[in-house]
């Protein structure tokens, strides 16, 4: 009986090898690798607790590592590091203005990074904007609420913008008017304003091919890919943010150095222009194509960014993550304060059009928010023109009580850029978890009703 017990002992350490050499390598390489860069933003970027965003954002979807899990925090190299049981060790280092990178082997990160921006701040009273009408404190009051302790929707930003005007905003412990936050897939958004640019400059057309060198084989099938169907998520390729612990998303982000080079390598599953598939993928070879533009390195790239879009926004806490290569992670790895997206939002609201200088090709903003096939799908943006849910997330399209013209960024974990035309409304909500968007913003609608009432 010990001979057996031991045997299969010995046996089931040699699976668990076999299994971690085989195929959980590269499962735990990339929680080290998410870790290490969460931390990473979170110390040198957004300036918040580390631990406490460890805590509440990387341990729930570690699934159990955490128990192995260790990092650490120095300061002086601006630079984090994570390792589970010892091994599977993941570095992530903080470039200024050009954000975390996750290292590969011998990598030497560009450690000049950008300057402090010169620019002014859009919102030059750093006060904390109360709202007077107590219809509008019911709605941030209710935003903010927990009222499902098992699922905490954990808001840690949440700003009103009305025809121009910051009439509310509010922000947990630890976070403020000024506090970036990393803004998830709100970064595709970032990334249609930045291919919308460069067609204002005659760089690019949303009709012609994306034209990688690596698709231009006579016969490669992505060599007709348009910038369009990327931006519209119907280029073939295959979706890409589903709950696989390693798929085309958390391999690219986390295992790849070259980002733009994986994307570029990545086959279609449909012929282009036929199927709607949500694609992160799509958005780094959109990405590649946007530091091609700019210059190629991650400054150039850093520095395009900033002069084209953050400047005339006056979006002075924004962050777009650039990879080893240059290349803009604009598929996912944006930060920037609750304010600023605001801001954001509002270039959106108004056309393309920022203080009278139009950043966005007139007629880029209707574009961004027609429908994609039958989908609640624009380009870059979510619309509100479909009912149901998403397939293959269970997720709902749009937010069927609010006005149909609304449409939005969306991003993990409940980040939203909600723009309302037909309100002259902008709301951000920035947080770890989901819920209570939707509501509270009926209510800001039906408080402003009410107020323009009285008035």
């Amino acid at each position: 009986m010990l001979k057996w017990s031991a045997g299969l002992v010995a046996a089931l350490v040699l699976c668990t090898i076999v299994y971690v050499a085989v195929w959980g390598k590269d499962l735990l390489r990339v929680a080290t690798g998410s870790v290490s860069r969460a931390l990473c933003a979170a110390a040198f970027v957004s300036g918040v607790d580390p631990d406490r965003l460890y805590a509440e954002e990387e341990r729930p979807q570690l699934r159990g590592l955490d128990r192995f899990l260790r990092y650490t925090i120095d300061r002086e190299r601006r630079e984090v590091r994570a390792t589970i049981a010892g091994a599977f060790r993941s570095r992530a280092v903080y470039r200024p203005g050009i954000g975390c990178l996750v290292m590969h082997g011998d990598d030497v990160p560009e450690a000049a990074g950008l300057p402090p921006p010169a620019f002014a701040d859009a919102f030059a009273d750093q006060n904390v904007v109360e709202p007077t009408a107590p219809a509008l404190r019911r709605a941030l009051e209710d935003a903010f609420a927990e009222p499902e302790p098992t699922y905490r929707r954990n808001t840690k930003a949440f700003v009103v913008l009305h025809d121009g005007k910051l009439i509310a905003e509010r922000y947990a412990p630890g976070y403020g008017p000024d506090t970036p936050i990393w803004a998830h897939s709100i970064s595709k958004s970032l990334t249609n304003a930045l291919i919308g640019i460069l067609v204002r400059q005659g760089k690019l057309r949303v009709d012609a091919a994306a034209a990688l060198p690596e698709w231009r084989p006579a016969d490669d099938p992505r060599r007709a890919v348009t910038i369009e169907e990327l931006l519209r998520m119907t280029s073939g390729l295959p979706f890409d943010d589903n709950d696989d612990v390693i798929n085309h998303l958390t391999r690219m982000l986390f295992l790849e150095r070259d980002l733009g080079a994986y994307a570029a390598g990545v086959p279609l599953e449909h012929p282009p222009g036929t199927t709607w598939n949500y694609s992160n993928v799509g958005f780094l070879v959109l990405s590649r194509l946007i530091r091609d533009a700019a210059g190629h390195s991650a400054v150039d790239t850093g520095t395009f960014v900033r002069r084209e879009l953050f400047a005339p926004l006056g979006m002075r806490t924004a962050t777009l993550d650039c990879d080893a290569a240059g290349t803009p992670i604009g598929s996912s790895n944006s930060y920037a304060s609750a304010r600023d997206w605001a801001r954001f939002g509002e270039l959106y609201l108004d056309d393309g059009v920022v203080d009278g200088r139009r950043l966005l090709p007139e007629g880029w903003v209707a574009f961004s928010r027609s429908q994609t096939l039958n989908t609640g799908y624009g380009a870059g943006f979510w619309t509100n023109l479909v009912d149901g849910t998403v397939a293959g997330w269970s997720a709902p399209w749009g937010m069927p009580t609010l006005p149909k013209d609304m449409f939005y960024a969306r991003g993990a974990l409940g980040q939203y850029i909600v723009i309302v035309p037909s309100e002259r409304l902008v709301v951000v909500r920035l947080g770890l978890g989901y819920g209570g968007v939707e509501k509270a913003i009926a209510q800001i609608i039906t408080a402003l009703h009410a107020q323009a009432a009285v008035d």
